[in-house]
């Protein structure tokens, strides 16, 4: 007589088979997501260009050694100084990089240093609408920040102040940056993408060109 698998038995292998495929796909999919959470943990990339000006752009994962978060350390202090002195024509992008609600420079200061720069007085000129005519104002490094303590920066630049009528003479400044940042820092989802790991600048101090360049470059 031959031999045959009754339905119900063929039924139940198969549910085995589909069972077992079931777990092996739960299995990855767990994995994938646990790789993914949390999701407030501190991921550091850095996007670069080469050469400069490029368009072709290189995104790069930054391993969380000592000196690959010191070098996130300089780059950070070298875009705080952009971003607090430099200035575009277009004045609305300045008031929203500029202002206290959702602007970088407020995101990456402490309180204290936020409110020392909004006593300069191009910010108020600029967030008062004044002056009315198109002018930008350019940082130009001199060489990458140096480490005078464990989290305190000197930063030297040339800076300069261009309109219609011409620039200003070029000044070279010299800053003190202080930042702080903890291990379990506190940062806001819509800083995740500007500041990662929640550094704040807490100090910064104009050590050399005559006082502040948002007060003594541009004037009238």
């Amino acid at each position: 007589m031959q031999s045959r698998i009754e339905p119900p038995v063929l039924l139940s292998r198969l549910m085995i088979f589909v069972f077992a495929g079931c777990v092996v796909v739960t299995f990855v999919l767990f994995m994938t997501l646990e790789k993914m959470f949390p999701l407030n943990r501190p991921e550091v990339f850095f996007v670069t260009s080469k050469p400069e000006g490029a368009s072709v752009i290189q995104i790069t994962e930054l391993p969380p050694n000592n000196q690959n978060l010191e070098n996130f350390r300089k780059a950070f202090v070298m875009e705080y100084v952009r971003a607090r002195n430099e200035i575009e024509q277009n004045m609305s992008i300045m008031r929203k990089k500029w202002g206290n609600s959702d602007g970088v420079v407020a995101a990456w200061s402490t309180v204290d240093v936020y409110n020392a720069f909004r006593r300069t007085g191009l910010y108020n000129a600029i967030m008062s609408d004044y002056p009315d005519f198109p002018f930008t104002c350019v940082v130009n490094f001199r060489g990458v920040p140096m480490q005078l303590q464990n989290n305190l920066y000197t930063v030297r630049f040339e800076y300069f102040c261009s309109d219609s009528n011409g620039q200003t003479d070029k000044k070279d400044y010299t800053i003190h940056v202080g930042i702080e940042m903890t291990d379990d820092a506190q940062i806001q989802w819509t800083e995740r993408l500007n500041n990662p790991l929640g550094i704040k600048v807490s100090e910064y101090r104009v050590d050399g060109g005559g006082g502040d360049p948002l007060d003594t470059v541009y004037k009238q």
